[in-house]
């Protein structure tokens, strides 16, 4: 074997493992942090000794926890290498619409999610419904306990009821709906507790001619108010499981937000896309969305949004950062198993 025949040997066993679908980068990332918590709890350890047990025996655990820590670190830390290096190239030759000549949608169809939100409904109807770029706005209501219903239909909604409970239900009639309005070409989906604007559309649809799906991502700093629910550990916390779903879908996008329900969407997805997603996903239904889109191939680009207080009282993974941290795990979980789990 000459010296040129081995790179493409080692290349060719690498495209037999998985090719453009190999995630040696995920993988390598999960076991740096493995590693790198490994050496944190090695230090812990170090400083317990200090403080109560100075003892040879004590002292050689720390050692041992340090030099295990190293093994994970290493191997994933090579995993990464070799998917940067080697297979990021080919995962890249893919469509791309960086200049496409098709000129911006002229009107879109929004659809609003509602669950309990009669305090905010009616304003978020009328902030969508008076823009110009808005041919017609749906609420889907999830079973509201509340006026929710009567309050959209009286601000000029066109109101569906979903009878299954749960955001990832809601979302998904969203789109249903969504996909039945053949009089625009691009759709747009969002809440209703007034934390998105109306304004935001003309950012969203300036994207619209360059990918599938426009996200907006609400982790910049500058366009978010200082008193939402969003608090810090929410805030780097979406960051940090973008940044993992990114890593999955190497060379395919670039993500800094996965809880995100404001989107514009080309119409003619919709129907494929459904297919693709699992209504009983929960709260954690945003970063499914995105890594089963991404994973089909549609083309996701993201919009910085601005983020607003919302009015009414937060009822999803936003209501506290121990809520968050578990529907955090359940998207870390999802993106690690392909959201393995029975399809209704």
């Amino acid at each position: 074997m000459t010296r040129m025949d081995a790179p493409n040997r080692f290349k060719r066993v690498l495209f037999l493992a998985g090719g453009r679908d190999a995630r040696l980068a995920l993988l390598g990332t999960l076991l740096v942090i493995l590693g790198l918590s490994i050496y944190l709890l090695a230090i812990i350890l170090s400083l317990i000794r200090l403080a109560a047990f100075r003892n040879p025996l004590a002292a050689e655990l720390v050692v041992h926890t340090l030099w295990y820590s190293g093994m994970p670190t290493s191997l994933g830390l090579v995993l990464i290498g070799l998917d940067l290096f080697l297979l990021l190239p080919t995962k890249r030759r893919h469509e791309r619409r960086v200049e496409v000549l098709e000129p911006n949608p002229s009107r879109v169809t929004v659809a609003l999610m509602s669950w309990n939100d009669e305090a905010s409904i009616g304003l978020a109807v009328r902030d969508f419904a008076s823009h110009p770029l808005v041919s017609r706005v749906i609420v889907v209501d999830n079973n509201s306990r509340d006026r929710s219903a009567s309050v959209a239909a009286d601000a000029g909604a066109s109101v569906v009821i979903e009878p299954r409970p749960g955001y990832g239900s809601c979302v998904y009639r969203c789109l249903q709906e969504l996909a039945a309005q053949n009089d625009t070409d691009f759709v747009v989906l969002c809440e209703g507790d007034m934390t998105f604007r109306a304004r935001d559309l003309e950012k969203l649809v300036c994207y619209a001619r360059h990918a599938d799906i426009v996200n907006g991502t609400r982790i910049v700093e500058q366009l978010r108010a200082y008193d939402t629910q969003l608090s810090t550990f929410m805030y780097y916390g979406n960051f940090f499981v973008a940044k993992l779903l990114e890593i999955k879908h190497l060379g395919k996008g670039t993500l800094t937000d996965v809880g995100t329900t404001y989107k514009l969407l080309r119409r003619d997805i919709i129907p494929g896309l459904l297919r693709e997603l699992n209504p009983t996903v929960n709260l954690e239904f945003n970063a499914h969305f995105l890594d089963r889109a991404m994973r089909s191939g549609y083309l996701t680009l993201e919009c910085p949004i601005t983020f607003h207080r919302r009015v009414g009282v937060s009822k999803g993974g936003n209501v506290s950062n121990r809520r968050a941290l578990a529907v955090g795990a359940r998207m870390i979980l999802g993106v690690m198993t392909d959201w393995k789990r029975p399809r209704p």
